[in-house]
């Protein structure tokens, strides 16, 4: 009989949330950075022929072999991208309740994705998938002559079931409400009012270094992506990797200012911040609190800079592999670079002490 330990030891339920959070995340994240440098070579590859629509159907036939080529590898990185709600639903359930959590949890967020939920109605299927087969798990008491019947059959199916039902017909239409009224709110931002949105959603970013506030931001930009909406998400990545790039360059150019502890931080940070980890940037705002004010002020006038000039960001991942997700555009990877160095320069201004 194939067993699952889904009554393991349990953390309060505000550790157990952010857990789960970021186990979805992190089984996410293989298939987002696939499919979003697959399709950052293709766009790139498709740029030296003077083409910026290389996922338009009409270059599958294109006289070029190279041209057909890019377009197939656009398609391949958006059947990886398209892959991004269920699998982060599923892995929400499966820490939730290990692996009978994850076929309902995928499930359940296919369904979130074809409601229209977007990624807030993925990360709902993935609590009521997980914390459902949880229960199911618990309290199905059958003979031992069915037992092998609960793990297989009853709990997969029973957990789909009800995940599905919950999803389609109690949060599905409201969740798919909210993120219209969303969708529309950020479509009728344009010109200036978009570099202030832009700059709010980089503020927050910068402000907690991957606490609840940056988390609100980055989960509120990439709840867009799905409806093709891509400034929230160019500002919060863009702002993602400012602190820990910044601080990390200027450990190297004001090398006096700062104890041998954080020169040696700052080589990490910087590391971090290349592949788009702002948690590099926490050792010193922890060693000075004041860096929090420099930290909102530099992501904040990054990501307004980044949006201003026409950065755009596809996919919800930062540091290098943002720039192939922004297509390799000079400005896209310009921005959130320049800007660190700009945040290296306030750094300087707000000192550690020797």
């Amino acid at each position: 009989m194939v067993k699952f330990n889904v009554n393991k030891k349990r953390n309060s339920t505000g550790v157990e949330i952010k857990q789960a959070i970021m186990t979805g995340v992190s089984y996410m994240l293989p298939f987002i950075i696939a499919g979003a440098v697959i399709m950052g070579i293709s766009r790139i590859g498709a740029s030296f022929y003077g083409i910026d629509n290389i996922w338009d159907g009409s270059h599958a036939e294109a006289g070029n072999a190279l041209i057909r080529m890019f377009h197939a590898f656009d398609g391949f990185g958006g059947m990886a991208l398209s892959l991004m709600l269920p699998v982060v639903a599923g892995y929400i359930a499966y820490s939730l309740a290990d692996k009978p959590g994850i076929g309902p949890g995928m499930i359940a967020g296919l369904l979130a994705k074809d409601l229209g939920t977007g990624f807030l109605g993925a990360l709902a299927a993935g609590f009521v998938a997980g914390y459902i087969v949880r229960y199911l798990a618990k309290n199905i008491k059958l003979p031992q002559s069915l037992a092998s019947a609960g793990p297989i059959f009853i709990i997969p199916v029973g957990g789909t079931l009800l995940a599905c039902i919950i999803m389609m017909y109690v949060i599905g239409d409201p969740l798919a409400a909210m993120n219209r009224g969303l969708e529309a709110w950020l479509l009728s931002m344009s010109g200036t009012n978009k570099v202030i949105l832009a700059a709010i959603i980089g503020g927050m970013v910068g402000f907690d270094l991957g606490g609840p506030i940056n988390k609100a931001a980055v989960t509120t930009a990439m709840a867009m992506l799905a409806s093709g909406i891509y400034d929230p998400n160019t500002a919060a990545q863009v702002a993602i990797i400012i602190p820990p790039i910044g601080i990390g360059v200027a450990t190297l150019i004001w090398k006096s200012r700062f104890p041998e502890s954080l020169q040696e931080a700052g080589k990490a940070s910087t590391l971090m911040g290349l592949i788009g980890v702002s948690e590099g940037a926490i050792p010193f705002a922890l060693a000075n609190p004041k860096i929090i004010i420099i930290n909102v002020i530099g992501s904040a006038v990054g990501s307004a800079m980044a949006v201003g000039f026409g950065a755009v960001n596809r996919a919800p991942i930062s540091g290098f592999y943002g720039w192939l997700a922004g297509g390799g555009k000079l400005v896209d990877l310009c921005c959130g670079n320049c800007c660190g160095f700009g945040h290296c320069h306030l750094r300087f201004i707000v000192s550690i002490q020797r």
